[in-house]
């Protein structure tokens, strides 16, 4: 038996239910928050609590990736090469969430089936 193999595997996985954990911890405050008053308020809500966590964060991404590339550059070389990959990846990182930021509403309006998408997270059916 290789321990280091059973520990990767375990690693593997473990990444996947932490991120279930955290949905799953995230749901009862989204269902707490629209008052028990059906699903489409409910996605409603979850629509703005992870538009307002993504916005945060692109922000937060990119002044940390600006301040780590240039504090990178006043340090020795073998610094300032791993301060140009750190930077490289939380620009990265902004860059996907800014997509997935603008992907929310539209695939929550399609999951509802009241709206195009993309116009924001209200999706009460009038």
């Amino acid at each position: 038996m290789n321990i280091f193999s059973v520990m990767k595997k375990a690693n593997d996985v473990g990444k996947y239910f932490l991120a279930v954990i955290l949905v799953m911890n995230l749901l009862p405050v989204v269902f707490a928050a629209t008052g028990g008053a059906g699903i489409t308020s409910a996605l409603s809500a979850l629509c703005v609590l992870s538009l307002q966590i993504l916005g945060t964060g692109i922000i937060l991404m990119i002044i940390l990736a600006g301040a780590i590339y240039a504090i990178g550059q006043i340090m020795g070389a073998e610094t300032r090469a791993r301060a140009s990959v750190w930077a490289t990846a939380m620009l990265t990182g902004a860059v996907i969430a800014a997509i997935i930021y603008i992907l929310v509403p539209w695939i929550i309006g399609m999951i509802l089936g009241g709206g195009t998408g993309g116009t924001g997270c209200d999706f009460s059916v009038a």
